[in-house]
């Protein structure tokens, strides 16, 4: 019998997209947590390497300072104003937005 090798090893890109997904739905604010978790839910798969850093970076900032940012009440800081969250950012602004989580 031949010896149990276990699964074949995933592509380092999908675990890095699990991980991401897995963390949008975790932040601990459940507004954030629902525009994270539709939008990885939605765009997660086609990101880039570059676009999944600017997403991870993102997963990073304070749960009140991102939201104040989706809601226009404060301003974005320069290093996070990219492209991955103007997507991010305009699903809160779609009409009658549906969250996927």
């Amino acid at each position: 019998m031949p010896p149990m090798t276990g699964t074949p090893a995933e592509n380092p890109l999908e675990i890095r997209r699990k991980r991401l997904h897995f963390r949008s739905l975790r932040r601990g604010f459940r507004e954030v947590d629902l525009v994270f978790g539709t939008f990885a839910a939605a765009e997660l798969a086609g990101l880039s390497e570059g676009e999944m850093d600017q997403f991870e970076a993102l997963l990073d900032v304070p749960d009140q300072e991102i939201w104040l940012w989706l809601q226009d009440k404060l301003p974005v800081a320069p290093e996070f104003d990219t492209p991955v969250f103007a997507r991010l950012k305009a699903l809160c602004h779609r009409d009658r937005p549906q969250w996927n989580v």
